[in-house]
């Protein structure tokens, strides 16, 4: 369980380091993907978050935006114009049982999903102004295994309008993480990579059911404004390679770009 001991502040160029690492050696633009700024609090809750360091909550959550502020531009100052925010939090709002732990612990999750959207729009909005910000929602996905289940109904309409971000990647490879109904809320301008292909499971899913199951999210989102994605990434898979080897991961990613080529074309 995380908690919050010292002042959050910026202390490693390390994500910036292996940027420039990766710009040298990719071909395409390469996207860096960061924890999402809410995680801490999240899982911590207030009682894990130091008073005598926080006692008024407000600069915790100040420090940990100037935090990313300065993280983004060390990004930028690299090359980097992609970056992916893992917020896992949010899409774990639509458990009973996740709601009814943080009102046990003192936190009305509507409130809580209201300071989130601020935090990560204050962050998003301190980006360089070339940096492309998308972020990723799931459910966990911790060696297989995950934490929540529920769709996005709940937070829909404020995620997916309130939130300052084009492109979301969404987890969709279950009966867990719901319809693709809430995507109705999506606005015109912003986009959807659908996470249909899971890490969590070996089996190979089927072509034909993924090109299904795109066109019947497009009976919601269009086309033009979906892609598709493995549901989370491999590296959080077994490390034993008892869920998923190395040469499995790879023909589920090939699947992914052979999917994407039937739909959309090279």
């Amino acid at each position: 369980m995380p908690a919050v001991q010292g002042r959050i502040r910026w202390n490693s160029s390390r994500n910036a380091e292996d940027y420039s690492f990766l710009r040298g050696i990719a071909g395409e633009s390469a996207k860096i993907t960061l924890p999402g700024p809410c995680y801490i609090h999240f899982r911590a809750g207030r009682a894990r978050i130091s008073r005598d360091i926080y006692p008024d909550l407000a600069d915790f959550w100040s420090d940990l935006v100037a935090a990313y502020e300065v993280e983004l531009a060390r990004l930028g100052e690299a090359g980097c114009r992609y970056v992916q925010l893992d917020e896992t939090s949010l899409a774990k709002f639509g458990d009973p049982k996740i709601r009814s732990a943080l009102a046990a612990r003192g936190d009305e999750w509507e409130a809580l999903l209201d300071r989130y959207i601020e935090v990560i729009n204050a962050i998003v909005a301190r980006a360089p102004k070339e940096m492309r910000v998308g972020m990723h929602l799931c459910r966990g996905n911790r060696m297989g295994h995950w934490q929540a289940a529920g769709g996005y109904d709940l937070v829909a309409q404020k995620v997916f309008r309130g939130i300052a971000i084009d492109f979301f990647f969404l987890e969709y490879d279950s009966e867990r993480a719901g319809s693709f109904e809430p995507l109705k809320a999506l606005p015109e301008h912003k986009a959807v990579v659908l996470g249909l292909v899971s890490t969590k499971t070996a089996e190979l899913e089927p072509r034909e059911f993924l090109v299904g199951r795109i066109r019947d999210c497009a009976r919601h989102v269009g086309l033009d404004r979906l892609g598709i994605s493995p549901q989370c990434g491999f590296s959080s898979s077994d490390k034993s390679n008892k869920i998923m080897s190395a040469d499995r991961a790879v023909e589920k990613l090939q699947l992914v770009a052979d999917v994407a080529r039937e739909i959309w074309g090279e």
